[in-house]
């Protein structure tokens, strides 16, 4: 049992979680069309209840959760800040850059689900949260792509 192992694979799952949170804010804020921040405001919802259940796991391990987003999701927030600034923040822009962070998020909880040093309960919490993000991230594809 490596309950250390599991809480860092966890708090890299939160960071990356409220990295894709705060995108998401960001992205209702900017979007023109009240569908796509209806849209990008129930995605924080969704990502909110993720990060409690994986912060909920790390103190049940014993450990510390996260609760802030990491330097990296910062640094795509300005570039999109900058991109925006460009392209006029024109809604395909953003649901492009929101496509793009999903394809992150999507890929972390993929590699994690498949860690084979995880507790089973741990595997369990990011197994569940995974089906969401998953979902949320097809859904983003899918727009991206209608729009296309």
């Amino acid at each position: 049992m490596n309950d250390q192992h599991d809480i860092s694979v966890l708090n890299g799952l939160i960071t990356t979680t409220l990295d894709s949170l705060k995108g998401f804010e960001d992205a209702a804020d900017d979007a023109k069309s009240t569908r796509f921040a209806t849209l990008f405001t129930s995605f924080v919802h969704d990502r909110g209840q993720i990060v409690a259940t994986l912060q909920a796991e790390v103190r049940n391990l014993g450990g510390e959760p996260e609760d802030s987003s990491s330097l990296l999701g910062a640094a795509h927030r300005s570039f999109m800040d900058l991109k925006q600034a460009l392209t006029g923040k024109n809604d395909k822009a953003i649901i492009d850059e929101v496509e793009r962070g999903e394809d992150h998020i999507k890929a972390k909880f993929e590699k994690a689900s498949k860690d084979a040093e995880l507790q089973p309960a741990a595997r369990d919490v990011i197994r569940d949260a995974f089906v969401s993000v998953k979902a949320g991230h097809d859904q983003m594809r899918d727009l991206k792509h209608s729009l296309a």
